[in-house]
């Protein structure tokens, strides 16, 4: 099994978003837009942006549900 840890999460709540009870995802997160969440309030429309090798942004087609 593996887990993760955000840096600004502390006793639940988010330092850096105004010590609100941390939500993975909220808007203002460290996370929004860079992964996908089960939540589909919290993805961002087209899914999170990918980088090329040399660091050029990669547009991702949005997905056909």
């Amino acid at each position: 099994m593996g887990g993760w840890g955000c840096p600004h999460e502390s006793g639940g709540k988010c330092l850096k978003i105004n010590n609100l009870p941390c939500d993975p995802g909220m808007k203002g997160c460290v996370l929004a837009g860079r992964f996908v969440f089960s939540d589909d309030k919290k993805n961002r429309p087209g899914g999170p942006k990918r980088r090329s090798a040399t660091g050029a942004r990669i547009e991702t087609p949005p997905s056909k549900h």
